[in-house]
């Protein structure tokens, strides 16, 4: 099913959607995520090309992805649009709700084990883990990783942190990311290797403070080091990756040296 707090969709919103209907002038589809509302495709929304026949670009049961043009609260009319999405928007998106049912999935597990609904896991659960965490999947994936300390501070009902602890342990690998870089160093003062020296341990500090990540800087030839960051995402380590390669360049150019970083 899965579930969005609100009734409606946001106007330029992507929703995942299920065609109904097809007619020769439109097509609506069921809002999977929106309690099965309904939206209407009109024909000049259906693709950038010109159409003969409709039927020829969506068919009944096709799982799409569109995009939000209007919504009338008032008469319950959502307005979508096949067009204005680009492949890998769409793709993006379908990824998005594979992990969306995958979290339903362990939340409906969990409520099961404490005798209660899907209705009320979402409630209880799941939408403050939306909110914390951006979605919930990424939220078990933190739980994972962290057991409890990932629940913390955050207004869950007691009952629920053990059976979310347990069932994100038990269902939820966490694949690490491994990016690289380099910074060139020189130095032409009389200490000029432990300037380099300094500056690369410092470099190596910038991952320090950064939960689940690794740092490691080797020697590949004069005055070339490669930087090698693991992290559980993408985002945190270019964020350390790059931190590092401007905390020893900063360094050695303070020392009246040369230095460059660049992404490998």
């Amino acid at each position: 099913m899965v579930l969005k707090r609100q009734p409606f969709p946001d106007e330029g919103e992507l929703v995942v959607c299920t065609v109904t209907k097809v007619y020769p002038h439109g097509a609506f589809a069921r809002l999977d995520e929106y309690r099965d509302r309904d939206g209407y495709i009109h024909i000049s929304e259906v693709a950038s090309t010109w159409i003969k026949n409709i039927r020829d670009f969506v068919r009944e049961g096709q799982k799409t992805v569109a995009k939000v043009l209007a919504v009338d609260r008032k008469k319950g009319h959502v307005d979508l649009s096949l067009r204005r999405v680009s492949e890998a928007a769409k793709k993006k998106k379908m990824q998005e709700w594979k992990r969306a049912q995958k979290a339903e999935k362990l939340l409906e597990m969990a409520a099961k084990e404490l005798g209660k609904s899907l209705e009320q896991a979402y409630k209880e659960v799941g939408f403050k883990l939306e909110e914390e965490f951006g979605e919930i999947y990424g939220a078990f994936e933190e739980i994972s990783a962290a057991g409890e300390e990932a629940l913390e501070g955050i207004d869950i009902p007691q009952e629920w942190i053990k059976p979310l602890v347990k069932l994100a342990q038990e269902n939820v690998s966490i694949s690490k990311v491994k990016i690289h870089g380099f910074v060139e160093l020189r130095s032409r003062a009389p200490d000029g290797v432990e300037v380099i020296r300094k500056a690369l341990l410092a470099a190596k500090e910038a991952g320090k403070d950064a939960e689940g990540v690794s740092l490691d800087i080797a020697y590949v030839g004069s005055p070339r080091y490669r930087i090698t960051v693991v992290a559980y995402d993408y985002k945190t380590a270019e964020e350390v990756l790059r931190r590092a390669g401007e905390t020893a360049v900063k360094m050695v150019v303070a020392e009246k040296g040369e230095g460059r970083f660049y992404r490998g």
